[in-house]
Parts: structure tokens; C-alpha cells; sequence
């Protein structure tokens, strides 16, 4: 009896969000909300999370680049091209001697001038623990990865675009092939090698707006719509001088009574000049920035996952376009994507277990820093490791609002740049 009403629910949300869909497919061929161009306004707290976390994902990727070596080590030759990828604003050399606590370097065992670097026994360590949490963490793993296959058409994305998000989904090295009962890899269409979701995990298909906004339920939604009030909002949080902007709480208050299109549904029958398909289009980038461990990732990778997360050609304008749900870092030579409500203060929220792990590794990282002239006799206790200072979100520029218009601001081009 429970399994038949689990079913028969299943079915009257599926038919109530189509419902819903078809409905403002018919009401809303063209846009109807009248939108606000805002200026793009710097957030100096923010972008230093993102700066001081570049350096830690070098740092990390470098570690396992040195795990992986067949030798156990990795030689200056080796690192000499690996600045780009790294997404290091100096010469990787000069990078992995600022951090003695974790590499330590000696000549190569046959070519005596050749510079070469291994792990530090308290690198080891920290690696360990690492393997540790992911082991720990093993449900939230299938899940996080689950999620991310669900939003895509076919379910299922390239490897090669997945592999450069392993840092931001918190994803362990093998991967792929970690969890076979749940993945399989595939031949794409264009010949890739793609991970494919072996079953439909219905339990997961739950939007982290839906959590947030307690009611995952459709027909609820839409009764609340009528009455004029929005079905699932999005939090948000406006730099400062936006909100008391008559024109902008118009334009956010217009655009949260829209029913909100879970991003685990198909909407390919969506209008694509549509209101409805801008919001969904919002509600597809929050899912999947809320996925990642730190709420934020580059905007190359989203790039990469375009068509799988049907989304429109020039859909990074949607970052700038809500800056209370997004914020556009252009730190680090590089454009970042971020959720404004995954921080507070200067601080992560609800920060999972890999990136309090990952606290230590930046200790270490800052404490040879700081000692790298004595070299790695120094080196710090594991027990309290974790920075205690916070970053204050407040220093923001002078904003600017005007009707919105063809052109685009600086964060726009530079997000609209391939």
C-alpha cells in the first residue's frame, strides 16, 4: 500500500509540473517582465576566498599529481608548463618553493642539477586523511555525482568535461570507476568517453531550493502562485545600495512569483525567449553551484556543460543580471562564478567535511609560508590547524542602475569572452 501511494504521488507531481509548464508555454511566448541592467559591483571578500583558494587547489593538485608519479616525484622539467593549468598567476617552480611544509626538494637521483620535489611526511599524512573522508563520505559522493547526471538531457557528461570539476564537487581521483553499481562509462554520440547514470535515483531528484523553501511539492506551488505568491524563492542577498531600488525589488519580485521548474525535470517544451525558461535557466546554474563543496566555480567549466544542461548560448549574462543570487569574480586571470548566499561573513556555510579537511592543508600551506627560510623543521600540530579570521563581504564599489539596453558591462564581456 505504502509502495502504491509513493507511486500514484510520484505520478500527480509529474502531471502537475507539466501542468504548470504547459501552462506559462502558453501564457508567455515572449517576455513580459520588464528587467533592470545593474552594473557589476566588486566584492573584495569574496574575491579573496577565490584568490587564496586558487593557490590551495594548486597546492592539492600538485600533491596529487605527485601521488600519481610512478617515482614518487615530480621534477621542475615536468612543472615547467603547467602554470595555465594550474590557474597560477607565477611560474609553478617558484609556486611549490613557497611551500617547504608540504614539498620538499632535492636533485634529481641521476641528473644532479635537475631540481625535483616529493611529498613531505606531513603531506603524507594530510593525503591520508584525505583518502579517509572521501571513504567517510561515501553516500554523499554517489549523490552529489548522481545530481549532476540527473540535470543533463541524457544523463550522462564527458569525462572531459568532468574531470576539471573534481576539485569543485569533491570528487576522489578514480571516480569513474569508484562506484559501478551507481556510473558506467559510455561512448557519447561524439566518440568521448562519458559517465552515464545507471538507474534514476528518485529519492535525489529534490532541488536545494526546494530544501530550502520546505514544500517540494507542485500542486502546492501552484496554488500558491495564484494567490499571487511565489511557489519556491530564491534566497538572495543584494550589494549594498541595490535593494532600496524601487525598479530592481520590482523586477525580483515580479521574477519570484514565476513558478520555479525543478531542475530534474525535462523543459525542452519551455519557451526559450521565455520568463519561465530564464527562471529555470537561474534554477539550473543554483543547483548546480550548490552541488559544488565551495558554491562556486569557474566559468569554463559551466561553459563545457552547456548543451547537457540545456542551456542558452550566452547564459553567463544570467550572473550578472542577479547579482543577488550570483556574484562574477574576475580574480586570478580567470572568471569564477559564485552563490552569494554559500557565504557568510567571510565564511563558508555549512561547510562539509573535505573542505574542513582541506582548513589543514591550507595551514600547513600558510605556516611554511611564512618559515620557508628555515626550511621544514617547523612545522605546525594537526590538532587545531584551523584559521580563525574572518573576511569581512562589505568593501563593495559604487553601483549604478540604468534601463536595461544593449550594452554590456565589463563582468558581462568578460563572461560572454570564449
Amino acid at each position: 500500500m505504502k509502495l502504491l501511494d509513493k507511486s500514484l504521488l510520484s505520478t500527480l507531481k509529474s502531471i502537475a509540473t507539466q501542468n504548470i509548464v504547459s501552462h506559462y508555454h502558453n501564457l508567455q511566448q515572449h517576455r513580459t517582465i520588464v528587467k533592470v541592467r545593474l552594473k557589476w559591483v566588486k566584492n573584495r571578500g569574496l574575491d579573496h576566498i577565490i584568490d587564496v583558494q586558487t593557490d590551495l587547489k594548486a597546492a592539492c593538485l600538485l600533491k596529487d599529481a605527485i601521488v600519481r608519479s610512478p617515482v614518487g616525484y615530480l621534477t621542475a622539467k615536468s612543472l615547467a608548463d603547467s602554470q595555465k593549468l594550474l590557474g597560477l598567476t607565477v611560474p609553478t617552480l617558484r609556486f611549490i618553493r613557497r611551500y617547504p611544509t608540504l614539498f620538499e626538494e632535492f636533485p634529481h637521483p641521476k641528473y644532479q642539477s635537475l631540481p625535483c620535489f616529493r611529498l613531505t611526511q606531513i603531506a603524507k599524512i594530510l593525503h591520508d586523511q584525505e583518502l579517509k573522508v572521501f571513504e567517510d563520505n561515501h553516500a554523499d559522493l554517489v549523490e552529489r555525482l548522481s545530481k549532476v547526471l540527473m540535470m543533463t538531457t541524457n544523463r550522462m557528461v564527458a569525462l572531459q568535461s568532468l574531470h576539471p570539476l573534481k576539485w569543485d564537487l569533491g570528487l576522489p581521483d578514480d571516480f569513474d570507476k569508484r562506484f559501478p553499481d551507481h556510473f558506467r562509462i559510455v561512448k557519447g554520440t561524439n566518440g568521448l568517453a562519458c559517465l552515464k547514470l545507471v538507474q534514476w535515483p528518485e529519492k535525489y531528484a529534490v532541488s536545494e531550493l526546494q530544501k530550502m523553501n520546505d514544500d517540494s511539492s507542485p500542486p502546492a506551488g501552484y496554488r500558491e502562485f495564484k494567490r499571487g505568491k511565489a511557489a519556491l524563492e530564491f534566497p538572495m542577498s543584494f550589494p549594498r545600495g541595490y535593494g532600496a531600488q524601487k525598479k530592481v525589488k520590482a523586477w525580483m519580485d515580479e521574477f519570484q512569483k514565476l513558478p520555479c521548474i525543478s531542475p530534474y525535470e525535462d523543459s525542452r517544451g519551455i519557451d526559450p525567449n521565455s520568463d519561465l525558461m530564464e527562471k529555470r535557466v537561474v534554477g539550473v546554474l543554483h543547483e548546480f553551484l550548490s552541488l559544488t563543496l565551495y558554491k562556486k566555480t569557474k566559468r569554463n567549466y559551466l561553459r563545457s556543460l552547456r548543451k547537457e544542461l540545456y542551456l542558452p548560448d550566452r547564459f553567463t549574462r544570467i550572473f550578472t543580471r542577479y547579482p543577488g543570487i550570483f556574484y562574477l569574480s574576475l580574480k586570478c586571470k580567470t572568471t569564477t562564478v559564485a552563490l552569494r548566499e554559500g557565504y557568510r561573513r567571510g565564511r563558508l556555510v555549512n561547510a562539509h567535511p573535505l573542505t574542513r579537511h582541506r582548513d589543514k592543508f591550507h595551514h600547513v600551506m600558510r605556516t611554511g609560508l611564512i618559515y620557508r627560510s628555515k626550511g621544514v623543521d617547523i612545522l605546525p600540530q594537526l590538532d587545531n590547524v584551523l584559521d580563525e579570521e574572518e573576511n569581512e563581504l562589505t568593501e563593495e564599489e559604487e553601483i549604478e542602475l540604468t534601463d536595461e539596453c544593449d550594452g554590456t558591462s565589463d563582468a558581462e564581456t568578460a563572461s560572454d569572452e570564449d
